[in-house]
């Protein structure tokens, strides 16, 4: 046992020191930006803003409503034949993932699905990403599919994100244990990391091997969202955020006829191993809750109001585009961790 007595930081704990600039108008912001994989060989230019591959987000609905300008992780759960039907259509493989585990039906969906159209981009999604399996079953994909660009995760440590990067196996690393708002990993295990200290640290192991990191989950406010692209991440991907909103497929509360809230559930909760694993098995406990989030209508007009605060965050730093916030920005710490 040890103790790393370093201070660590989530997006709570800090805020972002304006400067004195000659700030262009919020209007001349460069949110775009293009990004090139060095793994792949591919590419992608938009707005780096991820749609998580949770069964109520990821669906086939958001990512039209947000592609191709932002992405979207369709979850790992429609039938092999509306995958297929849907990734027929080039246009939707611009800026949509498909999204598969570690299970070997997973790996078959992909196959088939990559016979029968030109699905371009793969996010492999574990819990853990510090097992060997996985490490190796992101290889495996990579030796198979050397054109794809992979996202794979989750991790928050350098040396994995590290590992993943110098196999050649990924291309975007998934960063984050337990920061979710439907999540209880850190409640029931102990484990995790804070966000944004997470996300400083891989960030700087990633670009020095000129990888790519995505911000995944603890993003409550837009505020919180520029924070994650001002620490280094490249993506940011949001599930709480997205939540409620006409795109989404879930339980809905209506009364009178309207849609008042959703009924939203991490994916490692009772309720989502319930619906797609048959129960939870006696060797492992629920580590997801359900939250009960009010209906908010388009998501066009939510990420209006993300796509505002980061240009107002960099007219307030002085950044002319979205890739040079991180190097005008200067955290403040406004509370210790402990408090």
């Amino acid at each position: 046992m040890r103790i790393n007595t370093d201070i660590k930081l989530d997006y709570d704990d800090v805020l972002i020191r304006p400067k004195r600039s000659e700030a262009p108008s919020r209007s001349t912001i460069i949110l775009e930006r293009e990004c090139r994989f060095l793994n792949s060989g591919g590419s992608w230019k938009g707005l780096p803003i991820i749609a998580s591959n949770m069964d109520t987000i990821g669906t086939f609905a958001m990512a039209k409503a947000i592609g191709p300008e932002l992405i979207t992780c369709i979850h790992k759960y429609y039938s092999i034949e509306k995958l297929i039907e849907f990734f027929g259509d080039d246009d939707h493989c611009k800026s949509t993932f498909f999204t598969i585990g570690i299970k070997d039906n997973e790996y078959d969906k992909l196959r088939e699905l990559r016979k029968k159209t030109n699905v371009r981009h793969l996010c492999i999604d574990v819990a853990n990403g510090y097992t060997k399996f996985f490490v190796d079953h992101v290889k495996r994909i990579r030796d198979c599919y050397p054109d794809m660009t992979i996202m794979a995760g989750n991790v928050v440590t350098p040396e994995m994100v590290q590992e993943l990067l110098i196999a050649g196996a990924a291309d975007i690393i998934k960063i984050g244990i337990g920061p979710g708002s439907v999540c209880t990993t850190r409640i029931m295990t102990g484990v995790g990391y804070p966000q944004l200290s997470a996300i400083i640290e891989c960030a700087d192991a990633a670009h020095g091997l000129k990888g790519y990191v995505c911000a995944d989950g603890g993003c409550r406010t837009p505020g919180d969202v520029v924070k994650a692209f001002a620490a280094g991440a490249d993506f940011v991907m949001l599930g709480g955020m997205l939540a409620g909103h006409d795109e989404c497929v879930g339980d809905w509360v209506v009364e009178n006829g309207q849609r008042v809230a959703m009924n939203f559930y991490g994916m490692s909760s009772e309720k989502a191993m319930n619906k797609y694993t048959g129960g939870m098995k006696d060797y492992r406990a629920s580590e997801g809750k359900e939250a009960s989030i009010p209906y908010k209508g388009e998501v066009s007009n939510t990420v209006l109001q993300i796509s505002g605060g980061i240009r107002s965050a960099c007219a307030y730093v002085g950044a002319t585009s979205l890739k040079d916030l991180s190097k005008c920005t200067t955290f403040i710490c406004c509370r210790r961790p402990s408090d």
